[in-house]
């Protein structure tokens, strides 16, 4: 049964709902406070991740946080404030950074992954688009022995999930990149993982959809709810009221300030990342991290991005030159001879990550609210896990059996924890 649907938000987790309920027959619009054109979509280093099976609440990382707190060139950064939502946050970050849940989250992480590598490679064999995507995986490069045997550790690991993982010397990786002069001791090289470039995607998304009829929205921010019994009627922006059948919540790092409105406690920080882009070539071919900077370097359709940091330090999008010249110096000292140029800099973007606790999205119907799906919190994986997400989305409002389990994505598992 064809319903009327509006999506909350026009990432890229947005966006791919909007793209498979048109698929399962819906009549869509889309909503965005922006123009469609910026945030953390935009932004991100367009890599699909099934190697990505750690999640970013493992242990130790609270101890980086505080470490790294005082240094405005740390790659991960937790910025300490007197915010209530934000230190309940953290003490659930805390909670969820044990081996056993990081162990027990491996196989959902990657089995969503895998599946959501599958659609992106179904859409590009779609005559709907014509989308740079290449399969080229992943080189996780490291400087120093260290850092090679912890990510050796996670590729082992990856290993037994079925995953196709090398641990190569520099001459290795000099094969695979020869038009770099590469300083590193080696580099963890997962075979599974692809490449993109995000902007045009985006771009070509949003014209598929326009043509096939979906409405869009932009600049238009959504403040509240009107709501009966279990029911959502209408959605209330600065000039107008919306109503409709179906509401999809895919609002990002805004979704907890949204959620608190229907009475739901969906916790979410968000989590600032910087992109430069260097449009002079630069020889790179295979996409990496660079695994002391914590950098990610991606050769795109025409430039190379380099993305990194993650900074917790509430919603604002201001730009730390600080960190973003620690990126750019920190490429410069893997790549030799790499040179970014201050223009490049100069014309950084910044995104916000919607982070959960638990390093797990929030996917699924609210108990509340009969009419309403929340997909939301994916972290570093949002480019990775959106057309799996939307997948998702368009099964549970078309009544579907999902294509999977959901259960370890449960939209409410810290709200109910919050009333008893």
């Amino acid at each position: 049964m064809s319903k009327n649907v509006v999506v909350i938000g026009g990432g890229i987790i947005g966006m791919c709902s909007a793209y498979y309920l048109h698929k399962e027959g819906h009549q869509v619009t889309v909503i965005d406070q922006s123009d469609f054109s910026k945030g953390a979509s935009y932004v991100n280093a367009g890599i699909i991740t099934p190697s990505h099976i750690i999640s970013l609440a493992a242990p130790g990382m609270i101890n980086k946080g505080i470490k790294w707190m005082f240094s405005s060139t740390s790659p991960f950064s937790i910025k300490p404030r007197i915010d209530f939502d934000f230190i309940y946050w953290s003490w659930l970050f805390k909670k969820a950074s044990t081996a056993q849940k990081v162990e027990a989250s491996i196989p959902v992480i990657k089995d969503i992954n895998l599946f959501s590598k599958e659609l992106y490679e179904e859409m590009q064999n779609s005559n709907d688009f014509d989308f740079y995507y290449q399969d080229k995986g992943l080189l996780m490069h490291y400087q120093t022995d260290k850092a090679g045997e912890e990510e050796w550790k996670v590729g082992q690991r990856a290993i037994q999930e079925g995953l196709k993982v090398e641990n190569l010397t520099k001459e290795q990786v000099q094969k695979l990149e020869p038009h770099v002069d590469l300083n590193i001791k080696g580099a963890v090289y997962y075979h599974s993982d692809a490449h993109m470039s995000p902007n045009e995607f985006m771009q070509q998304l949003k014209a598929y959809l326009e043509n096939a009829g979906v409405t869009f929205i932009a600049n238009e921010e959504v403040l509240d709810f009107t709501t009966s019994q279990n029911t959502i009627n209408s959605i209330t922006t600065k000039t107008q009221q919306i109503s409709t059948d179906e509401f999809v919540i895919a609002t990002g790092s805004w979704t907890q300030k949204l959620s608190k409105k229907l009475g739901i406690r969906i916790p979410v920080q968000a989590g600032k990342g910087y992109r430069i882009n260097v449009a002079q070539e630069t020889g790179i071919q295979v996409p990496s991290i660079l695994m002391e900077a914590k950098v990610a370097v991606t050769p795109m359709d025409g430039y190379t991005r380099f993305a990194g940091t993650m900074e917790v330090a509430g919603i604002n999008e201001d730009i730390n030159i600080k960190r973003v010249q620690t990126i750019a110096n920190a490429s410069e000292n893997y790549y030799q001879g790499l040179k970014i140029d201050s223009k490049a800099i100069q014309n950084t973007q910044s995104g916000l990550r919607p982070c959960s606790p638990d390093g797990l999205p929030y996917i699924g119907k609210l108990s509340r609210f009969q009419n309403a799906t929340v997909a939301t919190g994916h972290a570093m994986m949002g480019w990775s896990l959106g057309p799996a997400t939307g997948k998702v989305i368009s099964e549970l409002i078309s009544e579907k059996k999902t294509s999977l389990n959901i259960t370890p994505f449960h939209v409410e598992r810290y709200h109910k924890k919050s009333r008893n």
